[in-house]
């Protein structure tokens, strides 16, 4: 088979690869959905921040038990099970939609339990991969679920527009549903060995051995707490005061926000491309280097906000932005014992995503205090430094390519 598609020779992976990619298709609109559900309801922008930020928190505040749980259960069994939770909330939604009788407390609640369900979904994803392909294979399986990913980012969005303004969006929610019915069947032909373990359960324990394999490793720890801050940037600078620039700049506007968000997301998309077929054989290194990209878009959206300028700076961050995302995944599969990944990905989650919603608030405030394009080259500075700094970490910097890691009971 072409290299490329070398891992769908494994029959475990091309069932998961098939329902990971309804999910990822019909999920992509989900955000677009929800978002305009909860203004039809209370047309106020407080009650669309509840809303997300329940989803937020549960998520943190689960993800740790989500890994414990998928180190010592079956993981397809764990994404069935989410999956059921998620067709059971998100339905629900859609039924009060429909029925007209939606409130937003009752959203939040249902909100929360999607983001708990979440929080055990993915480290259970991180933890299966590794279990349906060979070593030589793992790039590869890493760059298609990417390359399915950053596709539908960019299309979907676009088809739940449609949806949303045409029937509402109560039937984009139907859709979503519709893909976990026809998931969870798909994954019970997935067919893995039982999880390793005597039998006993202790969360207490399970998280301290996570713990411990977390912090063991220099390079897991280093990239962990830069992405602590470099998380925040992003999703502060990028999230909140782009959109801002780009309502009030008219060299750049609302449309031409669009573009450059599309821009990213094509850049995103032939890096997965790419990487089906070039190995990465310093996945850190490469990764980091590569991450650091993404302050050039910010860079040009403080200093020239034009249109053409800062969508091929976003293009090229969105590129970067994939080689760290399959070199970190690469590197994690690789060198965390499969049996424990899940437990060690939760702490990884959990330590990526803390500081995300502070970040949120004080760019929220920054901008109304300082001037936006000081705010933006700061800010590009702060991240290219932290993101190339810690490619200085002996760790990271020399970790290569190896055989993934045996069970170690």
């Amino acid at each position: 088979m072409n290299r490329g598609l070398a891992a769908l020779t494994d029959r475990n992976f091309r069932w998961f690869f098939l329902a990971r990619a309804i999910t990822l298709v019909t999920g992509s609109m989900s955000s677009i959905a929800l978002t305009f559900a909860v203004l039809q309801i209370d047309n106020d922008p407080v009650s669309l921040s509840l809303v997300l930020a329940a989803f937020t928190v549960a998520n943190i505040v689960f993800v740790l038990f989500g890994g414990v749980i998928a180190d010592r259960l079956p993981r397809a069994v764990v994404i069935q099970v989410c999956y059921v939770i998620d067709i059971l909330s998100i339905g629900t939604v859609a039924y009060l939609l429909f029925t007209e009788t939606a409130t937003i407390p009752v959203v939040i609640a249902l909100a929360a339990v999607n983001g708990a369900s979440t929080a055990f979904v993915l480290p259970a994803m991180q933890g299966i991969i590794p279990q349906l392909t060979t070593p030589e294979t793992l790039q590869q399986a890493n760059a298609m679920l990417s390359f399915v990913r950053s596709a539908v980012t960019i299309g979907g969005p676009v088809i739940a527009g449609i949806l949303v303004t045409t029937v509402g969006p109560a039937w984009a929610m139907v859709v979503q549903v519709i893909g976990w019915l026809v998931a969870i069947p798909i994954l019970a032909l997935v067919k893995l060995p039982p999880p390793v373990g005597d039998g006993s359960f202790s969360l207490f324990a399970d998280l301290r051995i996570g713990w411990t394999e977390f912090w063991s490793r220099s390079w897991l720890v280093a990239v962990v707490f830069a992405f602590m801050i470099m998380n925040a940037i992003h999703v502060g600078a990028w999230g909140v005061v782009g959109p801002y620039v780009a309502k009030n700049d008219d060299r750049l506007g609302i449309a031409g926000w669009g573009w450059v968000v599309s821009a990213e997301g094509a850049g995103v998309l032939l890096m997965t491309l790419v990487l089906m077929w070039v190995p990465l054989k310093r996945p850190l290194r490469m990764g980091m280097i590569g991450i650091s990209l993404f302050a050039l878009p910010l860079t040009a959206l403080g200093l020239h906000p034009a249109v053409v300028l800062v969508a091929i700076a976003a293009f090229l961050a969105g590129a970067g932005a994939e080689v760290f995302s399959t070199g970190w995944s690469v590197a994690m599969m690789e060198n965390v014992p499969t049996d424990k990944l899940s437990r060690v990905s939760s702490y990884d989650m959990l330590g990526s995503f803390v500081v995300m919603p502070i970040g949120t608030l004080v760019y929220g405030w920054l901008i109304t205090h300082a001037d936006p394009a000081v705010v933006l080259t700061t800010s590009a500075v702060l991240y290219a430094a932290i993101a190339l700094g810690t490619v200085l970490v002996p760790s990271v910097w020399r970790m290569g390519r190896t055989r993934a890691v045996p069970i170690t009971g």
